[in-house]
């Protein structure tokens, strides 16, 4: 570990203009109190690297008392201190652009931590130094610091050169840091699916080493840190991790098995099930259940694998059982019951829309979707992803399935938009408005409404509005109502005589 510090002033210009002004303001409101204030962590990583973000967190050698009285130099709105026996002061800063959400920062005074025992809290320790601070931190590249008003950086583990070489490597002793706290086992892998960095092979170890150690660590917590792996933009290098280092018996066991070897007591190989998991998850688009339901769609094939008497390998009924297998999952982690539910019936349907061929009727494609519900374009997105052939001819034919299902569908839903929008006033109340008898005219003034409904002048509901329209339009009819008017006038007479 080196005490590198470099001079970088451009990276505080590179911070969104609101967020810098209430940076500046705080660093000169610590300053002229004689208070050291650091920008710290993710921020400081991801000016690093271009990314833009703008959460604000800080370190200070100033106690909590002393924050709040620099903090309100700098005028927040307000100021919260839940976490104050942490340290930790929170100040809420309102935007010029009063449509803009406030920028909401939190000031930790330096702290060291010591665990005296896996299962209790760490015991922390304040009045410390910055290096302290920051060789608490779990991986090189958050444990940087950044002066705001001199632009120095301060870099103790060589974070730059980890940013630069694109990898993530624990600070300090990785078992150690691990074992404080199990979790960031898991953050090492969320960091790689969301930077798109690998993980250096002694932090992987360490990974690998205390994995069983994630028992200790709350099921919300493990399904936070999954969810932000799952919709990372580089998921395969997350689940890489996870395979790699063995943790997928840990934090997701209902997937452990297509994990494992990919041969069945037969000996019979079909194809990596895992590797072709992991493509499809990242073939998917990046919405939370979508995510999950590629995680899980072929979890069941291990366990419903046959071979027949060509030596063809089946998987008959795993979608059913990878359903059950998704419920469990989503449940054991707690996650939301209505991403239990959508990711159950994204599994279970995973097949149907793959099945696809032009023959299939209207109502066919309308029982699909209702059967599907709001998850149907998720299903649909689903069905183009798990398509992971070597073949172009296999992938081309699959995908033109998928998208002819997509595309009669919405023809289907152009109808049903089309058909909604209809005249206010039916026929039968037209007759008996004008005591007229039934004709062409009652075609022309349904679709004179209609008209004025598709372009949005007349909602479909508001009669009184069509009625009266239409009695300007009977009173003085022009030549098209009028014509139609005589028809019908003529045919009652004809009938008559």
């Amino acid at each position: 570990m080196t005490e590198d510090r470099a001079r970088i002033p451009d990276l505080i210009e590179c911070m969104p203009e609101a967020e810098r002004a209430v940076t500046l303001r705080l660093a000169a409101a610590f300053h002229d109190a004689g208070h050291e204030l650091y920008l710290v962590g993710g921020i400081v990583r991801d000016l690093l690297l271009g990314r833009g973000r703008a959460d604000l967190d800080f370190a200070t050698s100033a106690v909590p008392e002393e924050t709040k009285a620099a903090g309100a130099a700098a005028q927040p709105e307000s100021v919260y201190t839940f976490g104050e026996e942490y340290g930790t002061v929170g100040f809420v800063f309102p935007q010029v652009d009063t449509s803009q959400p406030p920028i909401t920062v939190e000031i930790t005074t330096y702290r060291s931590e010591v665990y005296p025992t896996q299962d209790r809290r760490p015991v922390v320790t304040h009045g410390v130094s910055l290096i302290d601070d920051l060789s608490r931190r779990d991986f090189t590249i958050n444990a940087l610091a950044l002066d705001p008003l001199v632009g120095e950086l301060f870099d103790p583990f060589n974070a730059v050169a980890d940013l630069a070489h694109r990898q993530i490597v624990a600070a300090g002793d990785a078992e150690a840091r691990f074992s404080e706290d199990p979790l960031r086992v898991l953050r090492a892998a969320r960091f790689a699916a969301q930077l798109g960095f690998e993980i250096d092979l002694a932090t992987l170890a360490a990974m690998r080493t205390t994995g069983p150690q994630l028992a200790r660590i709350s099921r919300e917590r493990i399904a936070a840190e999954l969810n932000k792996l799952l919709v990372g933009e580089y998921p395969t290098l997350g689940l890489h991790a996870l395979h790699a280092a063995d943790l997928v018996q840990h934090v997701l066991p209902e997937a452990h098995s297509m994990a494992e070897d990919d041969l069945d007591s037969h000996g019979a190989r079909h194809k990596d099930i895992w590797e072709h998991t992991v493509q499809v998850v990242l073939q998917t688009p990046a919405r939370l259940a979508v995510r999950w339901a590629a995680l899980m769609h072929d979890a069941a094939k291990p366990m419903t694998r046959s071979v027949d008497e060509h030596g063809e390998v089946h998987f008959f009924g795993h979608e059913v059982v990878g359903a059950d297998l998704a419920r469990r999952a989503m449940r054991r982690l707690k996650q939301e019951k209505a991403l239990e539910e959508r990711v159950r019936r994204l599994v279970f349907m995973h097949l149907r829309g793959a099945g696809y061929d032009p023959s299939w009727t209207d109502s066919a494609v309308r029982r699909l979707a209702l059967e599907a519900g709001d998850a149907f374009d998720d299903l649909l997105d689903l069905a183009a992803a798990d398509v992971t052939s070597a073949r172009a001819s296999k992938q081309a034919a699959a995908q033109a399935r998928v998208a002819g299902l997509r595309a009669h569908w919405e023809r289907l839903e152009a109808l049903a938009a089309l058909d909604s929008l209809q005249s206010p006033l039916d026929g039968d109340e037209l007759m008996a408005m004008f005591a007229q008898p039934p004709g062409i005219w009652i075609k022309v003034v349904k679709d004179r409404l209609r008209e004025l409904v598709i372009d949005d002048e007349l909602s479909v509901g508001d009669k009184a509005a069509a009625e009266a329209l239409v009695h300007v339009w009977m009173a003085e009819p022009d030549e098209e109502l009028a014509r139609a008017l005589e028809q019908s006038t003529r045919r009652i007479a004809k009938r008559g005589s």
